[in-house]
Formats: structure tokens, sequence, C-alpha cells
């Protein structure tokens, strides 16, 4: 036996015994008609930006936001990019994207952030390497704080999942916070109901 496999060993054979996990209380306390409203405020800190119903058409919406983009990559049903995530199989090469268009399951009102799984992205570096960001968020889909969005089960059965809270940002101790610092230098988060129509 190896010097690892002996070390492994000896952790495996004095582990401590199992305990059960203590229940934890509840710490909602949020009427449901105040979840977006603090989501929305939440977002807002940290720089993202809300649009609180989806748009006529999506298209426009996204030429009239993004003008300059010409390469967006959709992730949706709801709507067609000129790319899809599929057609980054080299993950570094998703940094050509202008937009990316992605659907989350989940957003914390506490945080303003919104929850992204591989199934969600088909492609993780489409969220960080793209220069934009619009996420269409189900507004049934907001959760209070963080404890109730830990049980969502994207966080025990995905491979890859991440809570994204604005666009990228910097600051150091005591000083100013700069959005982008990198990565996303925008995000942008539309309630769209997942029975919404397509554009």
């Amino acid at each position: 036996m190896g010097i690892r496999e002996d070390i492994l060993d000896r952790v495996r054979r004095n582990q401590p015994a199992a305990i059960p996990h203590p229940d934890l209380r509840d710490f909602t306390h949020l009427a449901s008609a105040d979840l977006i409203t603090t989501f929305a405020r939440s977002l807002g800190v940290m720089a993202g930006v809300l649009i609180d119903k989806p748009p006529d058409d999506l298209g426009a919406f996204l030429r009239e936001k993004f003008p300059d983009a010409k390469n967006i990559c959709s992730a949706v049903p709801e709507y067609v990019g000129t790319s899809k995530p599929e057609d980054y199989p080299v993950w570094a090469d998703a940094a050509k994207i202008d937009v990316s268009v992605v659907r989350s399951p989940l957003g914390v009102a506490e945080t303003g952030s919104v929850l992204l799984s591989d199934d969600d992205l088909r492609v993780n570096t489409i969220a960080f390497l793209a220069h934009d960001i619009v996420i269409l968020l189900a507004p049934d889909k907001i959760v209070e704080n963080i404890h109730v969005a830990y049980q969502h089960p994207a966080f025990k059965e995905k491979a890859y999942s991440v809570l994204m809270s604005g666009p990228s940002g910097s600051a150091d101790i005591g000083g100013k916070e700069v959005h982008p610092a990198q990565a996303v230098m925008t995000l942008t988060v539309i309630l769209w109901p997942e029975s919404a129509k397509t554009s």
C-alpha cells in the first residue's frame, strides 16, 4: 500500500460517528406578493436590470437593447438566436457570443440571484464569456431566501449549478465597486412565465 492509500485508509477508519442534521427553522417571512418587489430591489443593488413582463417581440427588444450585437446565442425555445450553445463545443469559443439568452428555474428575492445549471446553459461558459446575458424567469419561481433556494433539486441532481447575482463586479476593501469587472457586462432578467407566448 502506497502513502496515498494508507492516508485515505486511515481517514476512512477514523471517521466520526454520523449524527443527524438539526432541523432548521423556517426563515421565510415575506408574503408572496412581496417576492418580486424584493427580487427587483436586490437585483438592482447588484447592477442587474429587471423587465417586469415579456416584451411583445423579444427579437426587437434584444435589437434595441443591444444594437451592436451580431451573435445572440439562445438556449431557450422562446427565441431563435443566431447561434445555440451546442455551436460551442470548444467552451472558450463562447467568448464570441455578444448576448446569451437562457432560462433560470429559480430566482432568490433576498439576493437578486438566479440559478443556472448545466441543463439550463447546455454549455456552461455561455453564461460567463458572453458580453451580456438575458435571463427568462417565471415570476412564480422566485423564492424568498438562500435557505429555500438550496432545497432546489438542481443542487442535488445536476453536475453543475451556480447562483448568479448581477453582472461581474469588483471592489477592494473600502473601495468603489466597479461593474463590469470581467465576465458578462450586463445582466437582464425578464419575468417571463413558462407558458407565455414565444417570439
